[in-house]
């Protein structure tokens, strides 16, 4: 009993948390961590309670405000009424006179961040199309349909956050089937990116998460021609989704690669061809500028490199060691258990890359609930020192090599761990390390 008393303190800790604004969010990690460490340990009734209670309340705690760290979401709900309205979404920028009677006081207040000759608007970039894929856009459209009138931020809201506790419970029903344990969900249901990226936010990349999560059962579980094609497709949507879960895509073309590269393929050309037909070469929207103003483009954003090369080396050696950790997970990747590798080439990624967009990590946070080493979670939380670094009297950029550089020593001495722990002679296990 004093276990899930002291898990469910531990719940109400960093629900609590939540409420606080900035860098107060930082210290939800905290009793996130010691209430999973005591879930983990509770017999699985008592679990699959708390993990379905955390999952509602957190994600429902954040979304109690407007975002407050991101306005992506404003944009879902442009490009939602852009489809409604019959105009295809990487048609125009949300700017385009052509677009004008769609404006509302919601999205076009009298000030904003973004202003422009016409007005302001709380739409992010609104002089370019957007940066989302044919998934997302369906997502988008669907939410504004079955908005009531004057809804404002609340449906996408709350259906992100619907989307972060269903994935929960997916992965609570995945686990016990692969013949894992259930209780890892407790690292997703609870973890307090998944709660404000998903609740408060309201970023899409939870939707990714989620077929990316089923993509992964399918293929792990199931060596057959039909489950590979079928987890080909969920990947290939996962990927016009957020087109981060193509960092999967090594891992899981150790069994049967054509069956799931050609039909990961095939379902990412049938929900791009509408929209090809309609834009034309506008459906790749704002992504090349994206990662030119970022900084990626001329090696100005990848903090951990750029603190031992010079600027002009940091995109060529970030694109070598993103190439080896692809070629080495889709060598070494247990196919029963794809996310160890699959962890090693996001969460690779992410230190390489080193964004200031914790909901980057979303993807990392659910190969991490699967089985793949805990310590990746320091990565995950890496990119708040970034964003809350102005809060903490930091720069963003010393946010960033602070947090990215405290992540990679962590995953780094947890693989040290593992090994010493190997039994003398042992041949390393696939995907570095061994499953918690």
């Amino acid at each position: 009993m004093s276990r899930r008393v002291a898990a469910a303190g531990c719940l109400s800790a960093t629900a609590a948390l939540l409420l606080l604004p900035g860098r107060w969010y930082l210290l939800a990690w905290l009793p996130f961590l010691a209430g999973a460490w005591q879930v983990l340990r509770l017999d699985r009734r008592a679990a699959l309670a708390l993990i379905v209670a955390g999952g509602v309340l957190l994600p429902l705690v954040a979304a109690r405000q407007p975002p407050t760290s991101s306005d992506d979401m404003y944009r879902y709900v442009w490009d939602g009424r852009v489809q409604l309205a019959a105009v295809d979404p990487y048609r125009y920028p949300p700017s385009a006179p052509e677009l004008a009677p769609l404006r509302d006081d919601f999205l076009w207040p009298a000030t904003a961040n973004w202003c422009l000759p016409t007005g302001c608007t709380r739409i992010n970039r609104p002089t370019v199309p957007t940066i989302y894929p044919p998934v997302a856009e369906t997502l988008f459209a669907g939410v504004v349909a079955v908005s009531p009138a004057g809804a404002r931020e609340r449906p996408m809201q709350l259906t992100m956050a619907a989307i972060a506790a269903g994935v929960g419970l997916l992965l609570w029903y995945i686990l016990g089937r692969l013949g894992h344990d259930p209780r890892r969900a407790v690292l997703w249901a609870w973890c307090p990116l998944v709660a404000l990226e998903a609740g408060n936010n309201a970023h899409v990349d939870v939707v990714a998460a989620a077929l990316a999560a089923a993509a992964l059962w399918q293929l792990a579980a199931h060596p057959g021609t039909r489950r590979a094609v079928a987890g080909g497709v969920l990947l290939g949507l996962a990927v016009a989704t957020k087109l981060t879960p193509a960092l999967l895509g090594p891992a899981l073309l150790r069994r049967r690669p054509v069956a799931v590269a050609v039909s990961a393929a095939a379902a990412i050309t049938a929900v791009y061809l509408p929209h090809v037909v309609a834009a034309g070469p506008a459906v790749l929207g704002y992504l090349p500028g994206y990662l030119h103003e970022e900084g990626y483009a001329d090696g100005a954003r990848f903090a951990l490199l750029g603190a031992v090369l010079p600027a002009p080396l940091a995109t060529p050696a970030a694109a070598l060691v993103l190439t080896a950790l692809a070629l080495l997970a889709w060598r070494t990747a247990d196919p029963a258990r794809p996310w160890v590798a699959a962890a090693v080439v996001v969460g690779g990624a992410l230190l390489v890359t080193t964004p200031s967009y914790p909901w980057y990590a979303m993807l990392l946070v659910m190969l991490v609930a699967y089985g793949a080493p805990a310590e990746w979670l320091a990565v995950a939380a890496a990119g708040y020192l970034a964003q809350f670094a102005p809060d903490l009297g930091l720069t963003a950029h010393t946010g960033q090599l602070l947090g990215y550089t405290t992540g990679l020593a962590a995953v780094l001495a947890g693989l040290a761990v593992r090994r010493a722990r190997e039994p003398a002679g042992a041949a390393p296990l696939p995907g570095w390390v061994t499953e918690p």
